[in-house]
């Protein structure tokens, strides 16, 4: 190629050259009109980046998010302009609800069309301005090194998300010489690294001090921190117990006596009521999504609330906190644990302190543990899920295993009755609920950790519908496991139905509407791309059929069929309280 310092170089040649730069290692691309100069530069570097090829733009966006969420880095995906663009825009949505590192590159019309309605052209900038931390139109070919280098800086610091950097196709072929490959930034007013004041910390250690009644309320924050570690500290040093929300799965081991699981609309019972009843809520990484708090003004209404986050749009937006506090959640539980470290040695125990509490805690988790009714004459999906954890804990495969989820019934059955005791494991779209989730985040989850077992555990409605990503799988040789709870309905909505509508069915039935083999035909489909694939509707099969799921080589789709009756209990409805809770 020449000396690179004197060399003229392609805007693409560049722009993959600043992905080596960045230590990217997989990109997840889809190649159209707009953005063949990308692709074209791609393969002359497929020794160093691996470039995996979707079947659907949003497949590559949602691989790209499991692959961030499963590392902690920044995932990376590539689409054309116009519609392979505008199919990025779920994905752009859902990391930045649930923040999670991406930066996705679009090609664009050339330069001298823009705003002509030009074949395939949208203005995606414009159309995802809300749904993204930052975005770029790069309008000239020597300012690609400086924003590949702000996107990735923007993306994985502070509070992640996703950034959009839009490169019309002229700008990717124009040939210019790069004198500076790490240019300065220009970020002004960008601050992402935040640390709490101690004279704010000692608030909050003084107010767990004064507290009988604490609680922990823990979020996806404590993962993107890396902050698993000082929150298991922090919990055993003041005997606080530990209640997380969705994301926050993993965060703090399921297994530990201090763990609540899950709190919320279809949390445990004895999470919501220790919530309800604390005198002291320590919120740290979340920011009281309605999913959590329900009637907001009711929510932890009794207590002192400390809110730790390193975001301050989130500090008293939805909830007012008494110590508010912008800080990376880690620095926060460091530097709180150096303050218990300095008490006098005559400090009162915490043990002792919270004992009364911890006795009502324990008599709550007893008297309403989860549960539900099985049966031997069908499949339970609360029972499957149980089972597939079991079998992976009785293997030792648990520490090696990621699970990622769709949205609907089965994410929250996942939720409650699969445990995670690291973070990194568990993989879901909780703030924007994108169904179709669940597999290409495997993918990407998979190709990020090619010897961990990744299982999606999906529904037949979400599945569907990014299901052609098992081409994808098949092709790249990414062995994802399909755990598929087929109900032949959209489970979450039928329960609203029954619950709220008086079981009227207004479009939430999937199945051909014939008394013949449940529709479609997963096995069959899996097959045709070249899928291990098996169906099982007896209890006895149940066992067997997850271990040759998870003894096969390849991609596999189990395809379990459960009984659309079932609900998802506890619930509290939205908007309302703890008092309205529904157990059966």
């Amino acid at each position: 190629m020449g000396d690179p310092a004197t060399t003229p170089l392609s805007g693409a040649t560049i722009l993959v050259q600043c992905l080596l730069e960045h230590g990217v290692e997989v990109v997840f691309a889809y190649p159209g009109g707009a953005s063949m100069p990308l692709h074209q530069a791609l393969t002359h570097v497929s020794d160093r980046l691996r470039t995996i090829l979707p079947r659907h733009e949003q497949g590559g966006g949602f691989a790209a998010e499991g692959y961030a969420r499963s590392t902690g880095r920044v995932g990376v995906c590539i689409a054309t302009s116009g519609p392979g663009a505008t199919n990025f825009v779920t994905c752009l949505a859902d990391a930045k609800m649930d923040s999670t590192p991406l930066v996705a590159i679009t090609g664009q019309v050339g330069t001298p069309v823009i705003g002509s309605d030009a074949f395939q052209e949208t203005p995606i900038v414009e159309i995802c301005r809300a749904v993204t931390k930052h975005h770029y139109l790069v309008m000239r070919t020597e300012d690609i090194p400086r924003v590949l280098k702000e996107a990735f800086h923007i993306a994985g610091t502070g509070r992640p998300g996703p950034v959009l950097v839009d490169v019309p196709k002229d700008v990717q072929n124009r040939e210019i010489v790069v004198h500076d490959w790490g240019p300065p930034m220009n970020l002004p007013g960008y601050r992402p690294d935040r640390r709490a004041d101690r004279a704010d910390l000692k608030k909050v250690h003084d107010a767990i001090r004064q507290s009988r009644k604490p609680i922990i309320y823990a979020g996806g924050g404590i993962i993107t921190a890396g902050a698993a570690a000082q929150l298991k500290m922090f919990a055993e040093r003041t005997g606080i117990p530990v209640a997380l929300t969705l994301h926050g799965l993993g965060g703090f081991p399921s297994d530990h006596f201090l763990c609540l699981q899950m709190l919320g609309m279809h949390g445990t019972i004895y999470a919501n009521y220790a919530i309800n009843d604390a005198d002291l809520l320590l919120a740290l990484g979340v920011r009281f999504d309605d999913r959590v708090t329900g009637k907001v003004s009711e929510f932890a209404k009794h207590g002192k609330i400390v809110h730790i986050d390193i975001d301050p749009s989130e500090i008293n937006k939805n909830k007012v906190a008494h110590i508010p506090i912008v800080s990376d959640v880690r620095h926060a539980l460091d530097d709180l644990l150096r303050l218990l470290d300095e008490e006098p040695r005559s400090a009162e125990s915490p043990t002792l302190r919270h004992a009364d509490w911890i006795r009502q805690i324990e008599h709550w988790r007893e008297t309403e543990p989860l549960r539900f009714a099985d049966r031997d004459d069908a499949v339970l999906p609360q029972y499957a899920i149980q089972r597939l954890w079991q079998i992976l804990k009785d293997r030792n495969r648990l520490d090696e295993t990621i699970v990622t989820t769709g949205v609907g019934q089965h994410q929250m059955w996942a939720a409650q009755y699969f445990h995670f005791n690291r973070p990194r494991h568990w993989i879901t779209s909780g703030g924007l609920g994108s169904m179709g989730f669940g597999l290409p985040a495997a993918m990407g989850a998979q190709a990020a950790h090619p010897n961990r077992t990744v299982i999606d555990i999906d529904g037949d409605g979400s599945f569907l519908m990014n299901v052609q990503e098992l081409a994808c799988c098949f092709t790249e040789k990414l062995p994802v496991k399909v755990f598929l709870l087929n109900n032949q309905h959209l489970g979450m909505v039928v329960q609203w139905e029954d619950r709220f509508h008086g079981g009227n069915r207004a479009h939430t039935y999937l199945g051909a509407g014939l008394d013949e083999e449940p529709y479609p035909d997963f096995v069959a489909m899996a097959k045709s791309f070249r899928c291990g694939a098996r169906r099982i509707s007896e209890k006895a099969d149940l066992e067997g059929a997850i271990e040759d799921m998870l003894d096969s080589k390849g991609p596999y789709v189990l395809d379990v069929l459960v009984p659309y009756q079932e609900h998802v209990l506890p619930m509290i409805p939205g908007g309302m309280t703890v008092r309205d809770i529904i157990k059966a």
